[in-house]
């Protein structure tokens, strides 16, 4: 069957690539004169995400709640690459005061390219003991949070031709995980809400989402801490039990997940769309 050619594509035979495969081949890998805007960058994935972006040769943005974190990440962005590091204090329970933050951050900065939708997940707990007041913090935090971003930084986006939404959720949309009921239930709406939006948005504008596996993180230091003492075992025992169900037989490094996270954010994830990637060492059962 014969194809049909773009006007910028060349027939086949001519040895010159099209405008978008030249995008892929070099430089595929680079984010200058993008704006990268990553939340909860000051510690964990965000963390991870923000230095990986920055190598990448983006403005950084980073959000956190933590001013004096958000102070001591900006000289290491900038060791890692990035033209222009800069921070916005916000909480993602304060959903107004985030609006105006990032609405003047656009006004002063210009428009975000790559927005990394991230924040700390819900406390764990049996879904039947969970409470409404907990259901409506963590779709606030999480899903409605993520839409709001997403409608303050379309347009820019819409106009340079390039976006990308990386949303780190959790290998629970996939498996839910026990114990977690609020969070199981709040990261299959996330995932949910992003393929919906996968097929709405432009082309050139993509989104996706990260599932984490067990990752060493603050949050996963916690958890464990917290079912040590439920079981009345040690943190020691609960970590070797979870690292047996891994084929990699250890949990995530953030790098490892900043890694991935840069690499959607770049010119050649362009063809991944709608796509949640788990980067869990293999533990899902799943297909």
């Amino acid at each position: 069957m014969p194809m049909n050619h773009s006007p910028e594509t060349p027939h086949p035979g001519t040895g010159q690539p099209d405008n978008h495969t030249a995008t892929l081949l070099s430089p595929a890998t680079t984010l200058h004169s993008r704006h990268a805007l990553i939340c909860g960058a000051s510690a964990g994935i965000g963390r991870a995400a923000a230095l990986a972006i920055a190598g990448l040769g983006a403005d950084v943005t980073a959000l956190a709640r933590s001013r004096s974190a958000l102070e001591g990440l900006m000289p290491e962005l900038e060791r890692a690459g990035t033209p222009r590091a800069r921070f916005v204090v916000a909480d993602h329970d304060d959903r107004p005061r985030l609006k105006a933050a990032v609405e003047g951050l656009i006004q002063r900065e210009g428009p975000v390219h790559v927005l990394v939708n991230n924040s700390g997940g819900p406390a764990p707990g049996p879904i039947l003991e969970a409470k409404e007041e907990e259901f409506l913090a963590a779709f606030g935090r999480h899903l409605l949070v993520n839409h709001l971003l997403v409608r303050l930084t379309l347009d820019g986006m819409r106009r340079a031709g390039y976006g990308r939404i990386i949303n780190v959720i959790s290998t629970s949309v996939r498996e839910p995980l026990p114990g977690l009921g609020v969070s199981n239930t709040t990261r299959g709406a996330v995932a949910s809400w992003a393929k919906t939006l996968s097929r709405e948005l432009p082309p050139g504008i993509t989104i996706n989402n990260l599932l984490p596996g067990l990752t060493a993180t603050e949050r996963l230091q916690s958890l464990q801490q917290q079912l040590a003492e439920q079981t009345g075992t040690t943190a020691e025992a609960i970590q070797a039990s979870w690292e047996s169900t891994i084929p990699e037989r250890r949990v995530a490094q953030p790098e490892e997940l900043g890694a991935v996270i840069a690499f959607l954010a770049s010119p050649q994830a362009s063809y991944l769309r709608g796509v949640s990637l788990p980067v869990d060492g293999g533990r899902l059962n799943s297909i």
